[in-house]
């Protein structure tokens, strides 16, 4: 088994290779930072080339420069092989000459027998028996000398030029222990030989000089950007060489072959943005630009709230904690803010949803419909009517309802996940419906692989959103100015807003536009913390009662915000949306270490008392100014 370095590849691999090359394994890959400069060619339809390092040839002798046979991809021809073609004339007795293709000239060239001809005849191509009767080789231009029976002049023989020589696909030569025909690997199954974890599959060899390279189709689709900037999700290919140490066995039984790739290896080549190198930088100069001017709007606003001391960390720290400080100003809300402090400026009654729903049961002529918490936790009871049953069915399976399930940070990380899974597997016709996720910024990534890990339990990727849950800064309670404070010179002290940010959530976004689009009617908005799982037919009877909200309230009156499960209908909510600067919120005076600027020196404060306002607000708070005749409720009772 000789060593070889694995040569790099030409800019162009249009010398591709035949899927009858016999291939042997090599000596290991020792060049690896060659192998990143390969390019990924696009494959065509045209014969494919391969050759291979080490080959055995018809008289024993081993050859290192292997030629080639050729697969037409052709019903009729299928079980034919290429074997070369006939470029020109020779002499003035018939004879040809031939280009090999194929790694056994001498074989197929040299001994007497029967070939087939592959030619063009008035547009038709035809494939005819003819008789070889010798051939000798012509070394110096690379090319084999043949007689055809019955062709005995020149004008015969021009006829010939341009011709495919094939042979039977069942003469193929028998390869030693070691040799594969590069047609018996397309096609393969590719695992991980540790793992045994599936990895693709083998479209194509090529040949590299060096080594043989397998193009492998990965299992897993990667988002890739096309060259006008859309995104396509597609199976990238990959480059494994044919080497032993990397591809250790093939079993041509199974049609699998198992390798221990180095690390790394899988991912090269794999490019998610086709565009060049000045497209892509040209574009990254855009967005940083678009990013400046984010910048600059976002220190305007706040400057015009008296917040300038927030920038007083551009002033300090790496490049990269200014880059830091600059996201967090351009993702503070500062709209949302304004609205939140004017209730520190104006304080108001506190606003309750139980006063809310005594007003409701008092003046509205519609009733409260009553579900007892057993139908709810059992699946032989049907717990409704079946107008409201079939009318929630149809819209749902029509895709008319969008769900956003709101994730709390007060849960641990694992009761979170298992509350997720459950209800997840509780959604009906998940193949339709669009489904938004509200978490705090922590726990993204888990959610993310969650879905990921778990092909989507079945929704559509394409309509699930996963948003980082809204946050407002925590502002100084000192009477007059109320300033923004900061956990560090670059990072703002923020706190979540709570469920009513969902409102804010959705303007920000755009998501309810994307929505409109799918055709989406009701959106229903639920914590991940229910009690009771079993909602979804409030769906049902918001339409059937032609109202605009919809509410499910728990064990009676109660006012409990991180428990809620509410339907809105899309005109309302995008009404709501519309409308930030009248949700209601709470100014909470809390306790909050902070940093400031004093004498040119950031100091740590450690308050004693409470020296802050956290803002939260309910989602309840959307139906303040709501009509009665709008709003239906479910409550579940013992």
């Amino acid at each position: 088994m000789k060593g070889s370095n694995l040569l790099r590849a030409p800019t162009s691999l249009s010398t591709s290779l035949p899927l009858y090359s016999p291939l042997k394994f090599v000596a290991p890959f020792r060049n690896p930072i060659c192998f990143s400069h390969l390019i990924l060619s696009s494959l065509k339809l045209h014969p494919i080339r391969i050759s291979s390092l080490h080959a055995t040839g018809s008289d024993g002798n081993d050859f290192l420069l292997a030629t080639q046979e050729t697969v037409e991809v052709d019903e009729t021809a299928s079980q034919f092989v290429e074997i070369g073609y006939i470029s020109s004339v020779h002499g003035l007795q018939g004879e040809v000459r031939v280009k090999p293709n194929t790694d056994f000239p001498e074989l197929r060239f040299a001994e007497p027998g029967r070939r087939w001809l592959k030619r063009q005849i008035l547009g038709r191509e035809i494939i005819e028996e003819v008789e070889l009767m010798e051939g000798r080789g012509h070394h110096g231009q690379k090319s084999w000398i043949i007689k055809i029976n019955n062709i005995e002049k020149v004008e015969q023989a021009q006829q010939l030029v341009g011709s495919t020589i094939l042979v039977l696909d069942e003469d193929r030569p028998e390869l030693e222990e070691g040799d594969f025909y590069a047609r018996d690997l397309v096609g393969m199954r590719v695992t991980l030989q540790e793992t045994g974890e599936p990895v693709g599959t083998v479209v194509n060899v090529f040949d590299n000089g060096g080594s043989d390279l397998l193009q492998v189709k990965l299992n897993s689709s990667l988002d890739i950007i096309d060259k006008n900037g859309k995104i396509k999700s597609e199976a990238p290919l990959v480059w494994v060489p044919f080497v032993e140490a990397i591809v250790p066995h093939v079993d041509m039984i199974k049609r699998e072959m198992t390798i221990t790739p180095p690390k790394g290896l899988l991912e090269l080549n794999v490019r998610s943005d086709e565009r060049s190198k000045k497209e892509r930088r040209q574009l990254e100069w855009k967005d940083r630009k678009k990013f400046q001017k984010r910048v600059i709007a976002a220190k305007k606003k706040l400057c015009e709230m008296e917040q300038k001391h927030v920038f007083e960390g551009f002033r300090y720290g790496e490049k990269s904690q200014g880059s830091l400080l600059a996201e967090q100003i351009v993702g503070v809300n500062s709209q949302l803010l304004q609205v939140a402090l004017k209730t520190i400026e104006t304080p108001s009654d506190r606003w309750h949803f139980s006063e809310f729903l005594a007003a409701y049961n008092k003046e509205t002529t519609r009733h409260v419909f009553k579900v007892s918490k057993g139908c709810l936790v059992s699946e032989d009871k049907e717990y409704t009517s079946s107008k409201i049953t079939e009318r929630r069915k149809a819209l749902i399976s029509n895709g008319k309802v969008a769900n956003i399930l709101v994730v709390e940070g007060k849960t641990s990380e694992s009761e979170g996940t298992d509350r997720f899974i459950q209800r997840l597997v509780e959604m009906e016709s998940h193949g339709t419906t669009p489904l938004i996720l509200v978490c705090p910024i922590n726990k993204m990534e888990t959610f993310q692989n969650l879905m990921t890990d778990n092909d989507y339990f079945g929704f559509d990727p394409e309509k699930v959103w996963i948003l980082e849950e809204e946050k407002l800064p925590v502002v100084s309670s000192s009477h007059g100015k109320h300033k923004i404070l900061m956990k560090s010179p670059w990072e703002i002290l923020q706190t979540p807003v709570g469920s009513g940010g969902v409102i804010s959530l959705l303007s920000s976004h755009n998501s309810l536009e994307s929505l409109a689009t799918m055709g989406v009617e009701y959106i229903e908005i639920s914590s991940v913390d229910q009690r009771y799982i079993g909602g979804e037919d409030l769906v049902g009877l918001v339409d059937s009662s032609e109202a605009d909200v919809g509410i499910k309230t728990f064990g009676g009156i109660n006012d409990v915000d991180d428990i809620f499960n509410m339907v809105f209908s899309i005109k309302y909510i995008t009404q709501l949306t519309k409308n930030i600067n009248k949700l209601l919120f709470d100014a909470v005076l809390r306790p909050n270490q902070h940093v400031e600027m004093a004498d040119k020196e950031w100091v740590d404060i450690t308050p004693s008392t409470h020296n802050s306002y956290e803002f939260r607000s309910s989602i309840y708070t959307c139906l303040k100014g709501c009509s009665f005749d709008k709003v239906c409720v479910m409550e579940v009772v013992d």
